[in-house]
């Protein structure tokens, strides 16, 4: 079973699709209230509804890009479509995100599945207290409640924290997780889990690495170091390399992508803590900028609350 196909039979739950719309709960708030107030005592879409939308999309950290895009769109169909009214304006809107999404990550995560290999390794890079921790553990239990055999590996020996807590889940989902004393080569730690894997006839693999940015030189190396280890046990590891982004942070997540992204070779997202903020436009920015799909979002703080992106049915919430 592919890592995808175990998500789509689950993630069409309906508890999944109420967990969906109330982690967008607070983005849903404040878009809302942003467009009702674009388009006070307006009864058609004009210059003006066009410039307060713009705002509103800019201030919901959709992105200046993202936002430029969808507008010049808007444009396109009022110029065709002399009669459009300001309640079509969300209908619209959706229909454009929904397109803009679509047609700028033709390459979805139906592309990322577990397949043939084995074992499939995802290597989770992103800087500390995004939720990088958090969503491997939740990743772990989903993987392991489809019936694969998964271990985690302990890559982040910079902070004791980060050891322990990747220990605290592996316990919680009943995991086996490979851990070196603090201070030791993240590389070696990557290596043994692995060997490791590869000897226990395990099905996925999960590595967590340092979430240090201040030194991207220093990022760089280390992440080729650990890629060029692993690839002399597993040809072709990591297959996935998974960037945490916490959305809370708004445009500091786009920074945190853009220097991710150049020090790796990221081809996945996950964006993390949408039930917390009214940031959730970080997820439309993203997408649609980087042309890497994300992969994942947690819409809540329980084990179940990761979930497979889908962009239709995200931005369906979005505008219920």
């Amino acid at each position: 079973m592919g890592l995808f196909d175990f998500f789509k039979k689950k993630e069409t739950a309906p508890e999944a699709q109420e967990a969906l719309d109330k982690g967008l709960e607070k983005t849903k708030d404040g878009f809302f209230n942003k467009i009702t107030k674009a388009v006070a005592g307006k009864s058609s879409v004009d210059d003006e509804v066009l410039d307060n939308l713009e705002e509103v999309l800019v201030t919901s950290d959709v992105g200046v890009s993202t936002t430029l895009k969808i507008i010049k769109r808007i444009e396109e169909r009022v110029a065709k479509d002399k009669y459009l009214n300001t309640s079509e304006l969300n209908f619209i809107l959706r229909d454009e995100i929904q397109l803009l999404l679509s047609e700028n990550n033709s390459n979805d995560f139906r592309q990322f599945e577990y397949g043939d290999h084995k074992p499939y390794v995802i290597m989770v890079v992103g800087v500390n207290g995004v939720g990088k921790t958090t969503t491997i553990g939740k990743l772990a239990h989903k993987l392991k409640e489809s019936g694969l055999k998964v271990v985690l590996g302990a890559a982040d020996t910079f902070r004791a924290a980060a050891v322990d807590q990747i220990k605290l889940w592996g316990e919680r989902v009943g995991v086996r997780v490979v851990a070196q004393a603090m201070g030791s080569d993240p590389a070696s730690v990557a290596f043994d889990t692995l060997q490791s894997a590869v000897s226990s006839g395990e099905d996925v693999v999960i590595i967590d690495t340092a979430g240090r940015l201040h030194n991207k030189i220093g990022l760089m190396n280390e992440l080729g170091k650990i890629k060029q280890v692993m690839q002399k046990v597993v040809p072709g590891a990591p297959h996935e390399i998974l960037l945490v982004l916490d959305a809370s942070t708004g445009q500091n997540a786009f920074e945190q992508c853009k220097q991710f992204t150049e020090a790796t070779d990221v081809n996945a997202l996950a964006i993390t803590k949408l039930d917390g903020t009214a940031k959730g436009g970080v997820v439309i920015g993203i997408s649609d900028q980087f042309r890497i799909p994300v992969k994942y979002i947690g819409v809540g703080e329980k084990i179940g609350d990761l979930q497979l992106f889908d962009k239709k049915e995200f931005v369906n919430s979005l505008f219920k």
